[in-house]
């Protein structure tokens, strides 16, 4: 249970600070930005576009509903064993969700051909949802793993503890075109190529812990389920029982399609309406890239077989076994986009109203952006954001200048902050549209 702990806690606190939603919202209605176009197919940008590779186009963020930057910090000062620290356990809800993904993009442009406009890339994707209990804290701070001890007669309940993660390639090509004065329709699609699934699921984990000293026993139930994807994925054993993921290889090992729909309608001269749905698809893993286990596990660990099973905190304490191979079929998780916004002093001061859903594989995320927009020209632009987000609020900056966009949807307050995020982007312009 510890390496599936720290494995948690590894992706989703410390891998964004080298990289849920893998869109800036701030530049929703940053006309001057190619973006833009990363929420809604249609939104045209003023010109066209190259991008650098990796930092032309980078997003990163991170959110949790119950950790903020301070506990990542009690993390580091605890030698490891957080979960002994009360500050942090004090921070803890009855079951915290934690959620990353990554967007960069190694190869992205778009230019202009009469009215439509077209766009090509080739990136990268990382999606990571994560629940965990504090009945799992709750366990670890209990027991005493070292000298197999625990304070009196105790019983934890494990339950709904997950983790999901999803890392592809993705190549694809869109198109969007104005139909007419008012209306603006766009689509992408896009070729998938799977690196890596993991999807584990812990639907409970019951632990009685019976008599403390010599006499110690632990009553272990455990109904579990693990499948993973992944080039060279293997599954280590011992005594029949799964004991960690190895995986010694890197390479495609799944493919899958998806797509992106999108459209803008002018209702009046200074007011525009605009919805997509994003990344519907699928991604199809073979089958001798893919690994299955699953447990219905009860049994008595005590002192006469501790021995056995020296590291109590382990993946073995699912007690997953492997199970035959079998190709499998994961969705994406769609964005439903839908906005509002009404230009002022000419268009160059625009009010816009942002909604966002994310429907995730454990939950669904929904947030509402209100913000102010100034572009006195296609080389600055500028955005102010307000978001109303489940459980909280928070403050968002974009600005474009020249070829160099920066921008936040969630502004850093502090050792509290829950949900953060950052965009960089740095592009060559190429021509403009049209004026037949």
């Amino acid at each position: 249970m510890r390496k599936l702990l720290l494995l948690g806690f590894c992706i989703s606190l410390f891998v964004p600070t080298a990289m849920q939603a893998q869109y800036l919202r701030s530049s929703y209605f940053m006309e001057g930005s190619s973006t833009r176009m990363q929420l809604n197919p249609a939104s045209q940008p003023k010109r066209g576009y190259v991008n650098l590779p990796v930092i032309g186009s980078l997003t990163a963020e991170v959110s949790s509903n119950s950790l903020g930057i301070q506990d990542v910090i009690d993390i580091f000062d605890s030698d490891g064993e957080f979960y002994n620290n009360d500050k942090f356990y004090n921070r803890l809800k009855g079951m915290n969700e934690l959620n990353i993904s990554l967007n960069t993009d190694v190869i992205s442009f778009g230019f202009y051909k009469g009215k439509s406009f077209w766009s090509f890339n080739v990136g990268a994707r990382v999606d990571v949802d994560a629940t965990i209990p504090k009945t799992m804290f709750e366990y670890l701070r209990a027991v005493d793993v070292e000298n197999f001890n625990w304070e009196g007669q105790q019983a934890f309940n494990i339950q709904n503890e997950k983790l999901r993660l999803n890392s592809y390639i993705e190549v694809g090509a869109g198109y969007s075109r104005a139909i007419n004065e008012r209306l603006t329709i766009g689509g992408k699609a896009k070729l998938l190529l799977g690196a890596g699934n993991i999807n584990l699921k812990i639907n409970q984990l019951y632990i009685s812990a019976k008599e403390a000293g010599i006499d110690s026993e632990l009553q272990l139930k455990a109904d579990a389920y693990l499948e993973a994807s992944a080039k060279g994925l293997d599954l280590e054993e011992e005594n029949g029982y799964i004991t960690d993921l190895d995986n010694n290889n890197f390479g495609i090992s799944g493919y899958g399609a998806g797509f992106d729909l999108g459209a803008s309608y002018q209702v009046m001269k200074n007011l525009t309406f605009s919805a997509a749905i994003l990344d519907l698809g699928f991604i199809s893993w073979g089958k001798s890239s893919t690994q299955i286990a699953e447990s219905n596990k009860n049994t008595i660990i005590n002192k006469d077989n501790y021995g056995d099973s020296s590291e109590v905190l382990d993946f073995e304490l699912y007690g997953l076994q492997k199970k035959e191979n079998k190709s499998r079929t994961t969705s994406l998780s769609p964005t439903m986009v839908l906005g509002g916004e009404y230009g002022l002093l000419d268009n160059k001061l625009g009010l816009g109203l942002l909604s966002t859903t994310r429907f995730g594989q454990l939950k669904t995320y929904s947030e509402l952006t209100l913000s102010a927009n100034y572009r006195p020209n296609t080389l600055i632009n500028a955005s102010l954001s307000y978001s109303m987000i489940q459980g909280g609020e928070t403050f968002g900056i974009a600005f474009k200048v020249g070829p160099l966009m920066l921008g936040t949807d969630y502004m850093y307050f502090g050792n509290n902050s829950k949900h953060v995020n950052a965009f960089i982007g740095l592009s060559i312009p190429l021509g403009k549209k049209s004026s037949d």
